[in-house]
């Protein structure tokens, strides 16, 4: 209870109310795993969003404008028991779940395949895509921890939060072989996930990787705070590996 009241706030959601501003459900609405938008022109690639713990992926739209006007084709995933979805929160469930989207949207369009995962979805992203590595082209953490557990403790200094988590979304462990680009960004006001979380991330990581703070953002008014060169940059790294 103590776990999950503090990782997974789902929103339900019927897909008639998720499919709306040239959103389509993916890869049908029988078999929704998500929502897709298409590339402005010939695609460069597919990014495939992992979100938040709030809400659902219908809510995450404000990716799709940026993104897609840099030639990405877009899939915001959604987890089980979010949105239209039925199945258990927890990691594993979770994780899994995310595994096999990757790798149906690999299956489906090939590479290049970019990963995105925001505060929970980092995590996420993280482990899924160690364990999908040779479907990845590049992966972007967006307000990530280095691990579960140290976050929790520095919400709950006085409770013995090893013994209280079931999960733990190490993602120093899931990505310390990783091989592929990844880029961690990190909100320099963020209350919630403190920056020094996101830095721990990143000096665990092998290169290729790069680091941006994101100035005067807190953790979740970050997006408001980039802007187009940003995004072009970002996606620039993680298709090549150069800086």
């Amino acid at each position: 209870m103590f776990q999950d009241n503090l990782l997974y706030y789902p929103e339900a959601a019927n897909v008639a109310e998720m499919v709306s501003g040239g959103l389509a459900a993916w890869p049908s609405a029988v078999d929704f795993r998500g929502l897709l938008a298409e590339a402005d022109g010939p695609p460069r690639g597919t990014a495939v969003i992992f979100h938040g713990n709030a809400g659902h992926a219908g809510h995450r739209d404000f990716y799709v404008g940026v993104l897609t006007r840099l030639g990405l084709r877009v899939i915001l995933a959604e987890y089980p028991g979010y949105g239209p979805r039925a199945g258990d929160l927890g990691e594993t469930s979770l994780v899994a779940d995310a595994e096999q989207t990757i790798a149906l949207a690999h299956a489906r369009y090939g590479g290049p395949l970019l990963i995105i995962g925001e505060s929970l979805g980092a995590g996420v992203a993280a482990a899924a895509s160690a364990r999908q590595h040779e479907a990845v082209a590049g992966l972007l953490l967006i307000t990530p921890w280095n691990r579960l557990e140290d976050v929790a403790r520095h919400h709950y200094p006085l409770l013995p939060v090893k013994w209280l988590l079931r999960d733990r979304y190490d993602s120093m462990i899931h990505l310390a072989s990783f091989g592929r680009p990844v880029l961690v960004a990190i909100a320099a006001e963020d209350r919630i996930i403190p920056p020094r979380f996101g830095r721990a991330l990143y000096d665990a990581l092998a290169e290729p990787r790069q680091l941006s703070v994101i100035k005067a953002a807190g953790h979740n008014d970050w997006f408001d705070r980039l802007d187009d060169a940003w995004w072009r940059q970002a996606i620039d790294f993680l298709l090549t590996g150069d800086r």
